[in-house]
């Protein structure tokens, strides 16, 4: 099955990831994509001109920026690479696990948060959850290009595997005992965000080491599934960055 990318950034990150273009819908008067055509061309691509009105019927996204650009299936990544990724950089392993995240946009901004904070890795369920569709990777920007983005069977066997390699698990939940400044980050560890209305599964819970809290001093309750994960990923980024990234076991308080 093709993939389709709607937009220049999302292309031209794919490209530049080393993926190819099979075809290439283009807008000839839209500012900005003779570069971008050029390129394709180069790569072997069939280059096509249409109007305005073609290409909004063709754009799933609807903000398709005057090029649609048809590519071979995306391939998602082995359950490993994250793993691979961590130690090619030689630190310590740090992912962002979805949990259930349904809305493709949301999962788009998570994934480009995701590798924008460093992340190794991006892993979300095959069942009942967001795929990486044309209005994902609209929204990630091209990052699904730059971090593995890993399908798995079922979140809370894949996080038990986490932690039997040694792995900490910390879970956004508006009522979690761990306040956000309080965790400790620099250990090797997943971040795990729920779905928009449910949060986390009671078994996803039940598998993480810690529930974290973002504190919230306005009169909303819970943060966008993106935005949480956007606010403990940079937290993180600031807890290994300010410890080296010195993998450290922290103590358990409570879950």
């Amino acid at each position: 099955m093709e993939s389709r990318l709607e937009g220049r950034r999302a292309i031209r990150e794919a490209m530049r990831a080393g993926r190819a273009p099979e075809k290439l819908y283009y807008l000839a008067s839209a500012s900005g994509i003779h570069p971008l055509l050029s390129a394709a061309k180069s790569a072997g691509a069939v280059l096509r001109e249409r109007d305005r009105k073609q290409l909004d019927a063709m754009s799933l996204t609807g903000s398709h920026q005057g090029v649609i650009a048809v590519f071979p299936a995306y391939a998602y990544a082995q359950p490993d690479a994250p793993h691979t990724l961590a130690a090619e950089r030689g630190e310590p392993f740090f992912c962002v696990v979805c949990d259930g995240v349904e809305d493709e946009r949301n999962l788009g901004a998570v994934i480009r948060c995701a590798e924008a904070a460093g992340a190794h890795g991006v892993v979300i369920p095959k069942h009942r959850s967001a795929s990486l569709s044309p209005v994902a990777a609209k929204a990630a920007a091209g990052a699904e290009e730059h971090i593995p983005v890993v399908r798995v069977p079922g979140i809370p066997s894949y996080l038990r595997c986490l932690k039997e390699r040694g792995v900490w698990v910390f879970g956004a939940d508006p009522g979690g005992g761990c306040p956000l400044f309080s965790a400790d980050f620099s250990v090797p560890c997943a971040v795990v965000v729920g779905s928009e209305g449910r949060g986390l599964s009671r078994l996803t819970a039940e598998c993480c080491d810690f529930l974290v809290s973002i504190p919230m001093r306005g009169r909303v309750e819970s943060l966008n599934v993106s935005a949480a994960a956007a606010v403990m990923l940079y937290q993180a980024l600031k807890t290994r960055t300010e410890k080296g990234g010195a993998a450290r076991c922290p103590t358990k308080t409570s879950t």
